[in-house]
């Protein structure tokens, strides 16, 4: 067992180092996750805080790229100007020689703007040319086309102003200097810009205006930096301006605009790289997370293994030395026995030698006493009586020898009613401990027994002597030295037997003991000494108490298999909620910023509607006048309130008819009508392109030749391709293609150039 004990020793040891082993890995482990899920947690802080950006660079880059898409719009369609003006600059790209209009050919820096602009005035809108002879075309074109009135600037005509006279005046306090010094331009404007603001001084406010004009006599034109105006003569213009958009600060504007939406979106840009590479992180680090989860799991099952390995080598151990002392005691009482067994073996030896010199001294004696034997022959009798009495006594102590051998059987009575309990083994070892110890009582008791034996034997003696019996003394001295010989001998052989059999019941009780050990660890995992709390002096039935073991073995097998890692699978699965709950916060914010360009989006829609269709209006009332020849049209919103999703209600007045829905008109008039909105559309923003196809079908001859005639006035912005079975329609067209099939199953193209036709005639 010591042997074992080393061995268990160093497999202990190989245990614990496994379970160091184990243990360090899994610390490393999971500070290596703590480490990881510090960094997720900082990363998704940072992607948060990077998400915002985004968000907010998005909104200001959409905001100001809105803006510059307004802005530029408004210059393409000259927004702010004429119309005369407008549609001079529209044939631009037809017409050379327009170099633009006056607010697009110069710049000034921003706090001179308002006094520019004042100081320009109606020619802020002037149309500056190359010579005459394009502004006197563009003329005919207005006149022709009835649309208004222009200015023209011809770089060849428009000179540079004389000198001013009174030069001192630009040294005055609060003087900025002439007004075509303050802006920039190409230097073939120079004389144009001079012309128009080379006799105007700009100051930095009204007082200092009016004590210049004071001293110069009301003879200069100045105008101040917030626009206020004095004219010669003494006439003040000021107050404050309706619009805070100027047409001078509009190309400014769309230049600052651009340089700062080129910026956010090189932000943004860069917000868009820093959130991908911080998700691109996050994502290798839940990755990480991922791949480890599995190593991890392996480290804690080695741990719980090596520790459930360690605690099972360390009970074994310890029922080992329970073991080892229990065999120690029980080897130390066997010894003591033993010894005390020897020494009454040594003590009888003794005790048969001295009975033997006391034989060999007796056989001298009778040899002696031989000779008076005869003559004691008389004394028989009494002798005899006497030694009835001796067998009397003799008869008493065979009475108390049996009785203690009964003793002897009821004590093997006793042992073997303990050998059937085996349910407690402590209480046979006290069993065991109070028969040895009633055994050293009748082993006390027979010694006693044998003094006194002794004691008698010797008053025999005495009185055979006394009764001249010595012969007889001697020899029933001898015999019953011989019998108590045998008696001890026999006892020492019952001893043998007892002790042979109580070593036989030992090494079973042993066996009972280490089965009955094997059983309650293998089937509960406990040891004797694990066990001794639990130990009930009322136990329930035996068959009750193994029903009841039978029912709990079932109520476990039925719960499964046990989850060693349910918390820490607990702690991933929070952990991926968490991260959830932070991306459904994400989306939900993600959501309320589309919503809110949603609702920008509606907003500018619905303010550009408003305006487009307020100019269809126009157009449409103008278009349906040439079309009927008079009359009035009309266009309304059948729901004002959303007029993202309402219908338009179409209202038309011929000549000579009250107004009325359009529904009610004849097939031909709601035609004209509807060519009436197309043309009105087509009017407010030209496209190079249309095809249109037999539209004019329903018109009668004389509304055939009305739409003809101003399909042809359009011809000038848009090339028209006309699909028509209508002579009108044909007599306006430059040129025809028909398709004829001069042979069957073969068509040919046939065309016709009117315009060709007529120039031959």
């Amino acid at each position: 067992m010591k042997s074992e004990e080393l061995d268990q020793q160093e497999l202990l040891a190989d245990r614990q180092r496994e379970l160091d082993e184990a243990s360090a890995g899994l610390q490393k482990m999971t500070q290596e996750r703590e480490q990881l899920e510090q960094r997720i947690s900082a990363l998704q802080q940072q992607i948060t805080i990077c998400r915002k950006r985004v968000e907010d660079a998005q909104s200001a880059y959409h905001r100001e790229a809105s803006r510059l898409e307004s802005l530029r719009n408004l210059a393409e369609r000259y927004d702010g100007y004429g119309g005369s003006i407008r549609r001079v600059m529209e044939q631009r790209s037809r017409q050379k020689g327009i170099c633009g209009v006056v607010a697009d050919l110069m710049q000034t820096e921003k706090r001179y703007e308002t006094a520019i602009e004042t100081a320009l005035g109606g020619s802020i809108q002037n149309v500056v040319t190359e010579d005459e002879e394009t502004a006197k075309q563009l003329i005919t074109y207005l006149k022709q086309n009835r649309i208004g009135r222009v200015t023209f600037l011809p770089l060849s005509a428009v000179r540079r102003p004389q000198e001013m006279r009174q030069p001192e005046a630009l040294k005055e306090p609060g003087v900025l200097g002439l007004a075509d010094s303050l802006v920039q331009t190409e230097e073939k404007y120079r004389a144009v810009m001079a012309h128009l603001l080379g006799r105007t001084i700009v100051v930095d406010e009204i007082d200092h205006a009016i004590a210049l004009q004071r001293k110069y006599r009301q003879s200069l034109r100045i105008v101040t930096l917030e626009g206020e105006l004095l004219n010669p003569g003494g006439a003040m213009t000021g107050g404050a301006f309706r619009n805070s958009s100027s047409l001078l600060s509009r190309k400014r504007e769309i230049e600052e605009l651009k340089e700062k939406a080129e910026k956010l979106k090189k932000d943004l840009e860069g917000a868009q790289g820093r959130l991908i590479e911080l998700q691109n992180e996050r994502s290798s680090c839940y990755s990480a997370l991922d791949q480890g989860a599995a190593a991890l799991q392996e480290l804690k099952v080695r741990e719980n293994t090596a520790r459930l390995n360690l605690e099972q080598e360390k009970a074994r151990i310890e029922g080992a030395l329970d073991s080892r002392e229990a065999l120690e005691q029980e080897a130390a009482e066997l010894r003591r026995q033993t010894e005390e067994i020897a020494g009454l073996k040594r003590q009888n030896q003794t005790e048969l030698e001295d009975s033997e010199k006391m034989e060999k001294a007796h056989s001298c004696a009778v040899e002696v006493y031989q000779k008076r034997l005869e003559a004691d022959r008389e004394e028989e009798t009494v002798a005899s009586q006497e030694l009835e009495a001796l067998h009397l006594d003799t008869a008493s102590i065979s009475q108390k020898t049996e009785f203690a051998a009964s003793n002897l059987q009821r004590v093997d009575a006793e042992i073997a009613k303990l050998k059937e309990e085996e349910a407690s083994l402590a209480k046979n070892r006290e069993q065991a401990g109070e028969d040895s110890k009633s055994r050293e009582e009748a082993t006390a008791a027979l010694r006693l027994e044998m003094a006194a034996l002794g004691q008698k034997a010797a008053d025999l003696d005495a009185k055979t002597e006394q009764l001249r019996q010595e012969k007889e003394q001697q020899s029933a001295s001898h015999k019953s030295f011989f019998g108590r010989r045998e008696e001890l001998s026999a006892r020492m052989g019952q001893l043998d037997k007892e002790l042979f059999r109580l070593d036989s019941q030992k090494e079973k009780i042993e066996e009972n003991e280490s089965s009955l050990s094997d059983h309650m660890w293998s089937e509960y995992e406990l040891t004797y000494n694990a066990a001794l709390p639990l130990e009930r002096e009322d136990h329930p039935p035996l068959a009750e108490l193994r029903k009841n073991r039978s029912a709990v073995k079932e109520e476990i097998r039925e719960l499964g298999n046990v989850n060693v890692n349910a918390i820490d699978d607990y702690k991933e699965v929070s952990e991926r909620f968490t991260f959830m709950d932070a991306q459904r916060r994400d989306l939900e914010e993600a959501e309320a910023a589309l919503v809110q360009v949603i609702r920008e989006l509606d907003s500018g829609m619905k303010r550009q509607f408003r305006e487009q269709f307020a100019l269809i209006q126009k157009e449409f009332d103008r278009a349906f006048k040439e079309l009927f020849g008079g009359g009035k049209g009309t266009l309304e919103l059948i729901d004002k309130e959303d007029i993202l999703e309402t219908g338009v209600r179409i209202i038309a007045q011929p000549p000579g008819k009250k107004l009325q829905n359009m529904m009610q008109l004849s097939g031909g008039e709601k035609a004209l009508t509807a060519i009436s909105l197309l043309f009105a559309i087509q009017n407010l923003k030209p496209s190079p392109f249309c095809l249109l196809d037999e539209i004019e079908a329903a018109l009668d001859d004389s509304n055939v030749v009305r739409f003809a005639n101003y399909l042809h006035k359009l011809t000038k912005h848009t090339q028209f391709i006309v699909i028509t079975h209508r002579r009108g329609t044909m007599n306006a067209a430059d040129r025809l293609y028909g398709i004829t099939m001069q042979e069957k199953g073969v068509s040919a193209l046939v065309s016709v150039s009117l315009i060709e036709s007529e120039l031959d005639k």
